[in-house]
């Protein structure tokens, strides 16, 4: 046999079939390729409509209540002190802040593990934001099919109106959230009047240009990149999930094989499961994903292509489902575990941190003392022959009122106490007072002594006091 019998006919050979990808679907996470997301109604889109205007109007209104002489929701960062209703939130018990961290964290844990990323599906706020641009797309440039016709059209009178039109009400809006967020941080009233009338300082024209700006690029623009690029959450979401999380699912064995056919036909008969290859779900879908590939990191369960598929096995006259809130076990036909080590573990650190919180705030002392020593002297002899030690008190009003409060020490014997022992202080401030104890040193049988500085007032016809620990020196 030669050399030339042993080679094969390439040009003749059999190719390898290589799948092409449909060039409208194709690079579909570019951020080059925009997502033209189709309107659609059914019981999880009203559901998330629902949810995210309340979260809106939650948001929008919050600071504009008021609540005795200040909004009710203020967080004054040049006083240091945030105002929630009627607790009063200072620097020093920013442990809430922690703890109240920490229970959103391991909500968001529970609730994932449980039900998927409903979180960002309903909740979220570049969700909600994104659906509301969305929504003003859809009034001035029409449906899905519009707005890609209007796209590719040259420019004319109506596009330029339509786009204008559009762009303007983006702006609003994301100016309104702007002003909303500063709000919070500055008093309501003084943000609009400040703003529109040109006296507003420089820090707020920053930061209400820096939010409309950031509203308007993420909703407006980026979109489902903020989701699936920036987003941290959609990265380590698979560290909770497992075959028992609630997610978006296509029943594969019901559904396939796809093809289109008429309502009367039998798919049966036409060795086709119940999906029809309408395309949908993924015209639907504002992460531009296709749920019938399985579960993808990219899918925040907002649950538009369950809607989409419902209508469209209702026009066939098939049953609902085909797309639905479901289990990987349950696809898998594979029993269910409600109750498992995860979600148990998530819960019970969850209601924990939730005791926890609730007891840390309603056991906010509503004054608070701190001691500084003289550290240039430890003690010193006075003329009386006592023994005398210099501190600074620091007396802290948590409440709003102005209040009368009694200073003492205790764990001393006979002691000689050296400045005011009643001090006035006004609602939310800080008093720094000099004191002197001084003590016969025959009462004293150690060099140094633990003592109690403790400060006392009234408030509601109930005594309150706060106490905070020092030393006492004698050698």
């Amino acid at each position: 046999m030669n050399a030339e019998s042993n080679k094969k006919d390439y040009s003749k050979a059999e190719r390898i079939k290589i799948h092409q990808p449909d060039e409208n679907k194709s690079d579909r996470f570019n951020p080059r390729n925009r997502i033209y997301v189709r309107a659609i109604e059914g019981f999880w889109t009203q559901l998330r409509r629902r949810l995210g205007w309340v979260a809106m109007l939650f948001f929008l209104i919050l600071p504009w209540i008021p609540w005795g002489d200040r909004q009710a929701v203020w967080f004054n960062l040049g006083e240091q002190k945030f105002h929630i209703f009627g607790l009063t939130i200072w620097p020093q018990d920013l442990t809430l802040l922690a703890a109240l961290l920490m229970i959103a964290a391991f909500g968001l844990f529970f609730v994932t593990t449980y039900l998927g990323r409903v979180w960002c599906g309903y909740t979220c706020p570049q969700t909600v934001w994104t659906f509301i641009f969305i929504w003003f797309e859809e009034k001035f440039e029409g449906a899905r099919n519009k707005r890609m016709k209007l796209d590719q059209m040259p420019w004319s009178f109506n596009k330029v109106w339509r786009k204008t039109a559009k762009h303007v009400s983006w702006l609003l809006v994301s100016l309104l959230t702007a002003m909303t967020f500063v709000s919070y941080f500055v008093p309501t009233t003084e943000v609009y009047a400040d703003v529109f009338s040109g006296s507003a300082s420089g820090a707020v024209y920053f930061w209400v240009t820096l939010f409309t700006v950031a509203t308007y690029g993420n909703a407006g623009w980026m979109r489902e990149i903020m989701c699936i690029h920036m987003c941290p959450y959609a990265r380590f979401q698979s560290a909770m999930f497992d075959k028992n999380t609630f997610i978006v699912g296509y029943d594969t064995k019901r559904g396939e094989n796809r093809g289109p056919r008429s309502r009367k036909a039998d798919p049966k008969a036409l060795g086709l499961g119940d999906c029809i290859d309408c395309d949908l779900c993924v015209q639907v879908c504002p992460t531009g994903i296709d749920i019938r590939n399985g579960l993808q990191y990219e899918c925040i369960n907002c649950g538009s292509c369950i809607d989409a598929c419902d209508t469209t096995m209702d026009r066939m006259g098939y049953e609902r489902g085909l797309i639905a809130y479901t289990t990987e076990n349950k696809l898998e036909g594979v029993k269910e575990k409600v109750m498992r080590p995860k979600l148990l573990g998530y819960g019970a650190v969850l209601a924990f941190m939730i005791i926890v919180f609730i007891y840390a705030t309603v056991t906010i002392a509503p004054v608070r003392v701190d001691i500084i020593r003289d550290r240039n002297q430890l003690f010193r002899e006075n003329n009386e022959g006592l023994i005398e030690n210099t501190f600074t008190l620091k007396i802290l009003n948590k409440t709003e009122a102005k209040h009368e409060y009694q200073l003492s020490v205790e764990g001393l014997p006979e002691y000689q106490w050296y400045g005011p022992q009643s001090v006035t202080i006004e609602g939310g401030e800080v008093l720094t007072l000099p004191v002197s104890v001084a003590v016969d040193p025959v009462g004293l049988s150690r060099a140094m002594t633990k003592v109690d500085f403790k400060v006392t007032t009234v408030l509601d016809g109930e005594t309150v006091e706060a106490t905070q620990e020092s030393r006492f020196f004698s050698q």
